[in-house]
């Protein structure tokens, strides 16, 4: 199985708007866990401060309508939140070279949870305003549902 993934986060027109690397934890059918470093200064989101050496611990899924990140500090590990992307379901595909690549398109509604439980839904109203078809959205909030039951109760990727 390969080491190194490259993952590409795209709009709705299929652009790259972003694009980061990581090293694979596991893998099975339906799902990719990687591990990727917070590699830039830091960053006061509001809702979290990211720090160079962060840990993000990420979940991609093929049969879901979104990605989880696990956020840990990286002096000493402490976890700062759960953060999710509402996407369509991953593409997670093997390039020539044995290096691992995930698309995974972005809808602009993410959710953010922290370990006291206080929780923040971003882009809401950039996600209204998408020409989204009413299985996507509906799958989509569906998605935001989910994720945030599984925050609530702690369990899957949601357990530190």
């Amino acid at each position: 199985m390969p080491d190194a993934v490259v993952v590409d986060k795209l709009n709705l027109a299929g652009e790259v708007t972003v694009s980061w690397s990581g090293q694979v934890l596991r893998r099975s059918e339906h799902e990719l866990v990687l591990e990727a470093i917070f590699t830039h200064s830091a960053r006061d989101l509001g809702y979290v401060r990211l720090g160079p050496g962060d840990r993000f611990v990420e979940h991609y899924y093929t049969d879901r309508w979104y990605n989880i990140f696990a956020i840990y500090d990286a002096k000493e590990s402490l976890f700062k939140g759960w953060y999710c992307n509402i996407t369509r379901p991953a593409e997670i595909s093997a390039e020539p070279g044995g290096e691992l690549r995930v698309r995974a398109v972005d809808l602009a509604l993410d959710y953010f949870r922290q370990p006291s439980g206080r929780e923040f839904i971003l882009d809401e109203d950039e996600f209204a305003a998408l020409s989204l078809d009413a299985a996507e959205i509906s799958a989509a909030r569906a998605a935001l549902a989910e994720v945030r039951a599984l925050a609530a109760a702690r369990q899957g990727p949601f357990a530190r």
